[in-house]
């Protein structure tokens, strides 16, 4: 069984008649009244006739075109222009005639048409809603005509004077309003232009930002490296005094000093700590004898190249242990400066060669040195063509620098007589060629 129903025509939501057109009383005769219309759910209870069911089934199509033939509003809200605007919803039960049909639609458009200022139909909310903002127009109309009612009061009590004067008045008004309407339109203009330059400015901001962050970045960047450059200038700087320091020190110090130290105290004389010669009471190996020949040949070889002396007859080839000499006029002929024979060496004619051509090596030197007002002084004599070391001091005692034929103890002191007479060369070219 159909029902007919509407929509509310402000929340477009589905009403339903409570009860039926009969049951109201609705006849055309009578005025509509807006209060007969209840609005709640249920089905209406409707009298059944006998009638024609294609004759119903036609007079309720075209009810339903007609009642639908207009749509509500899209946004839900009431207006003038909306007035009979309802939509039918469902199908009309075939058991109505169409007698009650027509007489309940009848009082229903009475109910809608526009003798009655609302927008219907309507739910129970929407109907409160709309009755709150009519007694809010209300309120506001009657205060309207209170104002209006005490203007034209005031108006009748003024004199013609007074009036000129509000006229006169007025039109100062007036025309301040028109210089202010002018000066807003002015200040409009000028706020325009303000924000078009604030628009200037603020991208003109962005850009400097930009440029700034840019400057930051390198200058953090500058910043790192100078800093980087201080500490690098200070390590330069600290690295310079310590080679002044240091030239300063080397400057002072004495480089024949420094890397020849001779000791001839006691029975032994020692070149950097090396024994050079032995006693049978005071045994000293060939492997440290060895050294000291070759540290006592260096020395020579640096003590000529200081005056600027070539050797005539044979040239020093220092080499630690294993030094020798070699001679200028015969290639193969190398005489060893070190002897490793143990005993025997005492009859090792070579070790004996090669002494007695150092002692002429140092000859050499020596005739060299003496040149000059100032020439070096040594205490002792050499006599190198008999391999022999002379002692003033001794009344004249020879000692021969050979092993072959000769006691240890004559042996170890001609070796003792020559590093004297180099510990007084070093003093004499240290003071003539080191100072400044």
């Amino acid at each position: 069984m159909s029902s007919l129903r509407f929509l509310c025509q402000c929340c477009s939501q589905p009403l339903k008649l409570t009860q039926s057109a009969e049951t109201l009383g609705l006849d055309t005769s009578q005025p509509p009244v807006a209060s007969k219309l209840p609005l709640a759910q249920g089905e209406p209870r409707e009298t059944l006739e006998e009638v024609p069911t294609s004759r119903v089934e036609r007079d309720t199509e075209k009810l339903q075109d007609g009642a639908s033939c207009r749509t509500p509003a899209g946004d839900g809200r009431m207006s003038r222009y909306s007035l009979n605007i309802f939509t039918l919803l469902g199908k009309l039960s075939s058991g109505r005639t169409l007698n009650s049909i027509q007489k309940t639609t009848r009082g229903i458009f009475d109910i809608l048409s526009g003798e009655e200022d609302l927008v219907h139909p309507l739910c129970q909310d929407c109907t409160d809603s709309l009755l709150e903002q009519l007694d809010t127009q209300l309120t506001i109309s009657e205060s309207d005509s209170q104002h209006y009612k005490c203007c034209l009061e005031t108006r009748e009590s003024i004199s013609e004077d007074e009036r000129e004067m509000l006229q006169e008045e007025l039109k100062d008004m007036e025309l301040e309003e028109a210089r202010l309407v002018q000066e807003l339109e002015e200040v409009e203009k000028s706020r325009e232009r303000a924000a078009v330059a604030l628009e200037a400015a603020q991208a003109e901001t962005e850009t400097l930002d930009l440029q700034e962050k840019q400057y930051q970045r390198e200058y953090g960047k500058l910043l790192w490296q100078q800093l980087e450059l201080q500490d690098e200038l200070r390590s330069v700087e600290n690295r310079l005094w310590y080679a002044e320091t240091q030239l300063a020190w080397l400057e002072k110090t004495n480089t024949f000093r420094s890397t020849f130290v001779i000791h001839h105290n006691g029975p032994l004389a020692t070149i950097n700590n090396f024994r050079l010669g032995c006693l049978p009471t005071v045994p000293v190996c060939w492997n440290e004898i060895n050294a000291a020949w070759g540290q006592t040949a260096l020395l020579l070889r640096a003590l000529s190249s200081t005056i600027g002396l070539e050797f005539q007859r044979f040239q020093l080839i220092p080499s630690g242990n294993h030094s020798y000499l070699k001679s200028l006029t015969d290639d193969t002929v190398e005489l060893p400066l070190f002897c490793n024979r143990g005993q025997s060496a005492y009859l090792y004619n070579k070790f004996d060669q090669a002494m007695m051509a150092f002692l002429d090596c140092m000859q050499q030197f020596k005739e060299e040195a003496e040149k000059g007002a100032s020439g070096v002084y040594m205490p002792y004599r050499i006599h190198a063509e008999k391999g022999l070391m002379e002692d003033p001091g001794a009344s004249g005692k020879f000692c021969s620098i050979r092993t072959h034929l000769n006691s240890q103890e004559q042996w170890t002191q001609a070796l003792r007589l020559m590093l004297i007479n180099f510990k007084w060369s070093l003093a004499w070219v240290s003071l003539r060629y080191c100072q400044k």
